[in-house]
C-alpha cells in the first residue's frame, strides 16, 4: 500500500478546519513548491558532477548568452532577481574554480564586470547539454501540458508583480 498524498490529506484537512475557501489555494500553493523541491533535485543532481549549483550555473549560463561574455555584477543581479551579495558570493566561487573573472570596465573602473573564461564556457556548454538532456527536455509532463503550466505559472508570477514575457513567449535579449 502506498502512502497517502499528503497535499491531498492537507486539503481535507483545511476543510474539515473550515478554510475551504482557502484549500485550493493552499493545495496549489504546497504543489508548487513540493514540485519545485522534485525539480531542484534534479538540476542539482544533473550539475553535481560540474562542480556546479544552479545558481552558479545560471550565471554562467548568463554570461554565455551575453554578447561579450561579460556582464556587470548589479545586472547579473537583476537579471536572477537576487540580492548583490548573493551574485558576489556565487562569481567569487566561479572564480575560485577558474571559470569567470572579474574586471574593471574601462571607460568607467567603478563598474565591476564578471567575465567568462574559456573553461567556463566549455562548462557551461557541457552543463547545459545534460540539462536539456536530463530534465528540460522531458520535466515529467507532456509538451502540451508544460506550455500551459508555463502559461498558468507566467499568470502567477505578474499577478505578484514580476515582469513577464510578450504574449508570444520572447524573452527580451540580453545585452551587456
Amino acid at each position: 500500500m502506498t502512502d497517502p498524498d499528503p497535499i491531498a490529506a492537507a486539503y481535507e484537512q483545511w476543510v474539515d478546519h473550515g478554510w475551504a475557501d482557502a484549500a485550493d489555494g493552499m493545495a496549489l500553493v504546497t504543489s508548487i513548491t513540493r514540485a519545485h523541491q522534485l525539480l531542484v533535485e534534479r538540476i542539482e543532481e544533473t550539475l553535481r558532477p560540474h562542480g556546479l549549483t544552479f545558481a552558479r550555473y545560471e550565471i554562467l549560463r548568463l554570461l554565455a548568452f551575453s554578447r561579450r561574455r561579460s556582464m556587470p555584477m548589479s545586472r547579473l543581479g537583476s537579471l536572477l532577481q537576487v540580492h548583490a551579495t548573493s551574485v558576489t558570493s556565487a562569481v567569487s566561487r566561479l572564480e575560485s574554480q577558474g571559470l569567470v573573472e572579474r574586471l574593471r570596465r574601462e571607460s568607467d573602473r567603478r563598474v565591476v564586470l564578471a567575465s567568462l573564461t574559456a573553461a567556463g564556457e566549455a562548462l557551461v556548454e557541457r552543463a547545459t547539454a545534460d540539462l536539456n538532456a536530463q530534465v528540460f527536455t522531458s520535466p515529467g509532463i507532456d509538451t502540451d501540458a508544460v506550455r500551459t503550466a508555463t502559461e498558468l505559472l507566467s499568470a502567477l508570477r505578474s499577478a505578484h508583480g514580476d515582469t513577464v514575457s510578450s504574449a508570444d513567449g520572447r524573452a527580451a535579449r540580453l545585452e551587456a
